[in-house]
């Protein structure tokens, strides 16, 4: 890791808070201020968490949900356990379909809320990095048409860019209220930003 980076990020107002919180990440924040201001996680919801690891948004969901709810976070890499009851954790690809399969199992019911944090390993080519991020955003939204109660809401990480807008299109075919957000937790120089669908339409 570059020396500048490391230095960077020790410096980061949310990186040192997430330590001293014991938070796993500084991404905790954005979920915490995005679900601050829409308030699309309630207490005793079921909580899907796509691209989990190392387990900070879980955390976040756990927090909001409280004893009552459910989450259940996926990643390509192992997490690392939780004390809780009500967290359970699966690896696996969400471009597989016995992932799916996995998280239909393991669901107590349909779920409440998806949320998906999931990023392609970055290449540093911008279009190639927007078109795979875009790319694992409709693949987290199919997830989320499949295993979402009706009226449930939808969270997923995006990159500007010129597909922003078909996707955001393709999410309001499916969700009544649409919105983008950029918490105060992203980097101002990222150009990370997160697409909220709020109640899934009946039959999508």
């Amino acid at each position: 890791m570059p020396k500048a980076w490391i230095q960077e990020r020790k410096k980061d107002y949310y990186y040192k808070k997430a330590k001293e919180e014991k938070y796993r990440s500084r991404a905790v924040y954005k979920l915490f201020q995005a679900v601050k201001k829409y308030k699309f996680i309630g207490k005793g919801d079921t909580v899907v968490d796509l691209g989990a690891a190392p387990g900070g948004w879980i955390q976040a969901a756990s927090k909001i949900v409280g004893k009552e709810g459910f989450v259940l976070g996926v990643d390509l890499k192992p997490i690392d356990t939780f004390s809780r009851d009500n967290i359970h954790t699966i690896v696996g690809n969400i471009n597989d379909e016995e992932t799916l399969e996995q998280i239909l199992k393991i669901l107590p019911e349909k779920a409440d809320v998806v949320i998906s944090d999931v990023s392609p390993n970055i290449s540093g080519i911008w279009e190639v990095d927007h078109a795979r991020q875009i790319d694992l955003a409709e693949r987290s939204l199919e997830i989320a048409l499949d295993i979402l109660r009706p009226s449930g809401n939808f969270f997923v990480k995006v990159f500007q860019g010129d597909m922003l807008n078909d996707f955001v299109e393709k999410v309001e075919k499916h969700f009544r209220i649409v919105k983008i957000f950029k918490p105060k937790a992203s980097r101002a120089k990222s150009s990370e930003m997160f697409v909220l669908g709020l109640f899934l339409k009946q039959g999508s």
